[in-house]
């Protein structure tokens, strides 16, 4: 559930509710005369959101993978042995 507040009670109080906001990865509503008119959320949420989505694109996309422990290309074919 998003929390809402008041303008005046953020601005008395911002920091404590900054750090809820870190702390329990939750989007804090902030209102002006009863509607809402920012949303603060925390940035690592997101960041960890998108590399959560990058990881679930690729989960399966490996079928079968023999040799794992086996170089995956020649050594021979790498720039830096040329």
């Amino acid at each position: 559930m998003l929390q809402t507040v008041s303008k005046s009670q953020f601005k008395a109080q911002a920091l404590e509710y900054l750090r809820e906001v870190e702390k329990n990865n939750q989007p804090l509503i902030i209102t002006h005369a009863g509607k809402p008119v920012i949303k603060v959320i925390s940035y690592r949420k997101k960041e960890e959101d998108k590399n959560e989505a990058i990881l679930k694109s690729l989960r399966g996309s490996v079928l079968y993978y023999d040799g794992s422990d086996e170089p995956a290309i020649d050594p021979n074919d790498w720039d830096m042995n040329k």
